[in-house]
């Protein structure tokens, strides 16, 4: 037995030769009337699935490690334990898909409550579901993109992407006129008067298919497409393997090698538990067409971002919608076709 279980079953042993005497009143285990059991007894004996009987007899060697304080001592203040309460409630949650109306709830009031104990700042956190007869496309004009960037910017910063590294989810390609879409010869970092004689432009990002690769490679089904058509990452459940990464054709995913870093008067605290909420070190993240924005009736911050006008985000169930007049009257195309992911996201020109 290791010094750590040693401690801790040492701990419960104390504790129950003297649960008669002990006035706190708690129910939690420290301090019940009942002679307790060896811990390992207590959780055997309870039906309980994999998840939850790892969860128990983690925090009883976490008590006996001295990293949990028991409920009749005062260790550290009310903040700090509030702390380790959300953290630990947010480690053991399910994954979102499969999660209640009442687990999303808690769960994000947990991360808000997180964010401003740790900043003293609220944030407001949506997990609005997607609308019926709702399906996202976006149309791209190459005529009109003069490659300023403008909307590379605004996703940054919508999105809440870490500056260190300069992630970014929107790469925009300058290519040169009479070479066709030949991406090996694009430059995606152009630091040179826009637009350049004899170049075009065209952008890419997460092209949120109908039929898409990356999710059927996930081992932990920590990616999924919503019913409007956006594919969506739990980042709670992402394990970083980046499989992902390596079947999206478009090059439209990114991993996190590094804990993000987001000034603080930087932060956008208008957030979407499946978007643009502060991520952590070693996941998989994306565009996700702005979602705090697209599902709250407005356009992603690209599309609102771009000074010439060459984007166009809407719904394709709408007949009345200018997504819909593109694909109607324009001559369309998208990347790729024959690989049948029927990506949601077509170009154009005039």
């Amino acid at each position: 037995m290791s010094e750590t279980n040693k401690k801790w079953y040492s701990l419960n042993l104390n504790r129950s030769k003297k649960s008669e005497s002990c006035d706190c009143g708690s129910n939690s285990g420290d301090c019940n009337s009942e002679k307790p059991k060896d811990g390992f007894d207590q959780i055997m004996e309870v039906p309980m699935d994999r998840r939850v009987a790892f969860k128990k007899i983690t925090a009883g060697l976490l008590i006996g490690a001295g990293a949990v304080s028991s409920s009749c001592s005062v260790v550290s203040g009310d903040e700090s334990k509030e702390k380790s309460a959300i953290a630990w409630d947010e480690y053991f949650k399910g994954n979102y898909k499969l999660m209640s109306d009442e687990e999303k709830k808690n769960s994000i009031d947990r991360l808000v409550r997180s964010y401003e104990l740790n900043h003293g700042e609220k944030l407001n956190m949506s997990a609005k579901d997607a609308e019926e007869n709702v399906l996202f496309g976006y149309a791209f004009n190459i005529s009109k993109c003069q490659g300023y960037m403008d909307c590379v910017n605004a996703c940054v910063e919508e999105n809440n992407q870490d500056r260190s590294s300069q992630m970014q989810y929107i790469r925009i390609h300058e290519m040169e006129d009479g070479k066709g879409f030949n991406f090996e010869e694009a430059d995606d970092n152009y630091y040179h008067e826009v637009p350049a004689e004899g170049h075009f432009y065209l952008g890419t990002q997460c092209f949120h298919c109908d039929n898409p690769p990356c999710i059927e490679v996930c081992p932990v089904q920590a990616t999924w497409k919503e019913k409007d058509g956006i594919v969506v990452i739990d980042y709670d459940w992402c394990i970083g393997c980046r499989y992902c990464m390596a079947a999206c054709p478009y090059d439209g995913r990114r991993f996190n090698w590094k804990t993000p870093e987001v000034p603080l008067d930087e932060v956008n605290k208008n957030q979407h538990y499946l978007g643009n909420r502060l991520r952590k070190k070693g996941v998989m993240e994306k565009c996700t067409f702005c979602i705090q924005r697209s599902r709250a009736g407005k356009n992603p911050a690209c599309v609102e971002a771009c000074p010439t006008g060459s984007r166009t985000f809407g719904n394709l169930l709408d007949p009345k919608s200018n997504i819909r007049w593109i694909l109607d009257n324009k001559k369309v195309f998208r990347l790729k076709e024959d690989l049948g992911t029927e990506p949601k996201f077509w170009y154009y020109m005039d």
